[in-house]
């Protein structure tokens, strides 16, 4: 019997488990299973549904082979073979025109967390575009209300460690579900419940998290903010607050206890749908079970008072002290304690020797269908896409894709499929998998360190995105010595930081060990059990005026008169089984995101019943769906699962044909949950 090889991979999708890989390699060099490594103490030997079928992606017959060039209309997806030095000459030659004729801020690149491999991810494309002198990105589609907010209140994007949730005796899972998003989470809250803890969930729809836990908590999409004031209220009424850590260690505590006094159960009832005795009993709970923990996800910053969500919600552990305790505090991100050189690796000081001698100017990727036309002085005439699938992801779908069939916007995509956004590109570059490059990977909801080398041949003429940016920086003559850095010189640039938490790791114990903790100290990690937040004055930052809570414009609760139009809220939340339109090439994953929840008293009211194609529309847009008749969302929301391909739906539009490009109160970041509608029969 012959028994395979295992190599050493990590997961390099958006999920905060990035986990580590074992790839099971034949006699041929294929590879014919993924498993999680039983020895990596997040991963634990399991992987989630998604990436346990990840080979059928990467050995998929419709994966993008070779370069080629658009021979069709914009959008029709024709395209001819072409070999990579056509494509490099053509490109470097466009750019150089474009910037000559037009100025370098006529090119826009367009990138995100298609991996979250940091060489690939902002590597050699920074120092690409910063010496460019192109438009920069300001990458918010995401995470950046709550990021923002971390920033504010903690100075650091730093949580509790997923290890210490088992031994939590209250965890409070808050617009997170995570059975569906986080899954090597769920082990410690299973550890924690066997030795008799409770599990709670607040959030808009009844996930299978929700279905899961011991209470599940529905509230009006957009009302965290409320809710979180609520119980403050309860908790600073009823003196169940830590005093001593509270004034030692938060500033602005005053204020927000004047605040939190307009806020009684009773009238966060009303704001929230939740009931007033179960805002009472879930503030005692809190703030009188030790140790609790809050797991908070990026759902309730996808409002448009996300960002001062966040910061109210992240205040609780801080009234309670729950800091001090072993499976307290709160966890939204962990990234901030990876404290990399990130400078030395995308160079942003290119951009003063660059032709503008400047920062170039500053474009929100959220709003990418104003960007696209409407921005002057210049317009955007340039779009360099990876790592991004924007005709699907991007809000106000049409104005996107209006932009992107201008016969004037040369479109560069670097791609492993013919996406929707690939339909529209000039010229088109076969990308390699994270299964088939070196990279170095932080984690968002853990402390390890991993680096991954090539398990795998890449497929084709696949190249590297660092590959790609290196070789254009050649054509447009770039002679920066960092152009020639190869991706170890690169990692090196990286881990060379003054940080505590990096201090003594090396790219040699990284190749050994493959994964690496933080320098975290002495274990358990409790990063502010005595304060030490990295704000300027030290403290927490409560800042209670900008607190309060106002209902969302796009809600049925609102002041702006668009739900007497629009009267149904919509959210549509990640996919369980896919990550964001990564695997929208699978017929599943369309089925799924072709289904439209509607609650049965709603459904009735309209005439519509299960099956039945229905169209989701307000003035933006509109959608066909298949209605599904569910408990799982209230009267008045509906749910839709992202996210389809265009091209895989017959012609139908995505959910963000329904989504603004209105932006959070901080950050910069799409409100992508606060989004109103109408359905009716198809």
């Amino acid at each position: 019997m012959i028994v395979p090889e295992i190599r050493k991979s990590v997961c390099a999708l958006d999920c905060p488990d990035t986990c580590s890989l074992l790839v099971e390699i034949d006699g041929n060099g294929r590879g014919t299973k993924l498993r999680g490594n039983p020895e990596h103490p997040i991963t634990r030997g399991f992987l989630c549904g998604k990436v346990a079928r990840y080979l059928e992606r990467q050995y998929h017959p419709n994966r993008l082979l070779y370069p080629q060039r658009r021979t069709g209309a914009k959008g029709e997806g024709r395209f001819e073979r072409i070999s990579w030095d056509e494509a490099l000459d053509e490109i470097a030659g466009r750019l150089q025109n474009i910037s000559t004729q037009d100025g370098p801020e006529a090119i826009l690149p367009y990138s995100y967390a298609g991996t979250m491999g940091l060489l690939n991810g902002a590597g050699m494309d920074r120092r690409f575009f910063h010496r460019l002198g192109a438009s920069r990105l300001d990458r918010t589609i995401c995470s950046a209300a709550g990021g923002e907010a971390l920033l504010r209140s903690q100075g650091i994007k730093m949580g509790t460690e997923p290890e210490q949730f088992a031994h939590s005796k209250l965890i409070i899972a808050w617009g997170a579900n995570i059975l569906g998003t986080n899954v090597h989470l769920w082990p410690f809250i299973v550890e924690a419940r066997r030795k008799g803890a409770k599990f709670y969930v607040i959030d808009p729809v009844r996930t299978r998290t929700g279905k899961a836990a011991d209470r599940h908590f529905a509230i009006h999409p957009g009302s965290d903010l409320a809710l979180a004031l609520g119980l403050i209220h309860v908790i600073l009424r009823e003196g169940l607050q830590d005093c001593e850590y509270l004034a030692r260690h938060a500033n602005g505590a005053e204020a927000l206890t004047e605040l939190a006094r307009e806020y009684p159960p009773e009238n966060v009832a009303a704001l929230t749908g939740m009931a007033s005795e179960d805002i009472e009993m879930l503030a005692r709970e809190y703030a009188t079970t030790r140790p609790a923990a809050i797991r908070l996800n990026y759902g309730v910053q996808r409002s448009e008072r996300g960002g001062a969500a966040v910061r109210a919600i992240a205040a609780l552990p801080v009234i309670t002290g729950s800091w001090r305790e072993v499976g307290g505090g709160l966890q939204l991100t962990t990234s901030g304690a990876f404290e990399f050189n990130r400078a030395a690796l995308e160079r942003p000081d290119l951009q003063w020797s660059g032709p503008l001698g400047r920062q170039a100017r500053l474009v929100n990727m959220a709003e990418l269908g104003s960007a696209l036309n409407e921005l002057d002085n210049p317009p955007v005439k340039a779009l360099i896409v990876y790592n991004s699938n924007p005709a699907a992801i991007a809000p106000h779908q049409s104005k996107v894709l209006a932009g992107l069939r201008r016969s004037d916007l040369f479109t560069v995509v670097l791609e492993h499929f013919r996406t929707d956004t690939a339909d529209y590109a000039d010229i088109l570059l076969p990308a390699t998998t994270f299964l088939e490059h070196t990279d170095l990977y932080l984690a968002y909801g853990h402390y390890y360190l991993q680096l991954a080398r090539p398990a795998l041949k890449a497929a084709g003429e696949a190249r590297s995105n660092v590959e790609v940016f290196r070789a254009l920086a050649q054509r447009m003559h770039f002679e920066d010595e960092c152009f020639n850095e190869t991706e170890d010189d690169m990692m090196r640039c990286l881990l060379d930081s003054s940080s505590l938490y990096l201090s003594g790791i090396t790219l040699e114990q990284l190749h050994r060990e493959g994964s690496v903790r933080l320098n975290t100290g002495a274990e358990p990690f409790l990063p502010f059990a005595a304060g030490d937040f990295r704000t300027k004055s030290g403290q927490f930052e409560i800042d209670a005026p900008s607190l309060r809570y106002v209902p969302p414009m796009e809600s049925r609760f609102g002041n702006s008169g668009i739900g007497r139009q629009f009267p149904l809220e919509l959210i549509s939340n990640k996919n369980d089984d896919s990550m964001n339109s990564t695997f929208g090439h699978r017929e599943d994953i369309d089925r799924q995101a072709a289904k439209l929840a509607i609650h049965p008293q709603d459904a009735a009211v309209r005439g519509i019943i299960d099956d039945m194609p229905v169209r989701a529309f307000n003035n933006r847009g509109s959608c066909l769906f298949v209605a599904k008749l569910s408990y799982d969302v209230q009267p008045g929301v509906l749910q839709v699962r992202t996210m389809r391909w265009t091209k895989s739906s017959a012609g139908q539009r995505g959910v963000n044909q329904l989504t603004s490009e209105r932006l959070t109160d901080i950050g910069g970041g799409p409100t992508f949950y606060s989004c109103l509608v109408q359905v009716t029969p198809e």
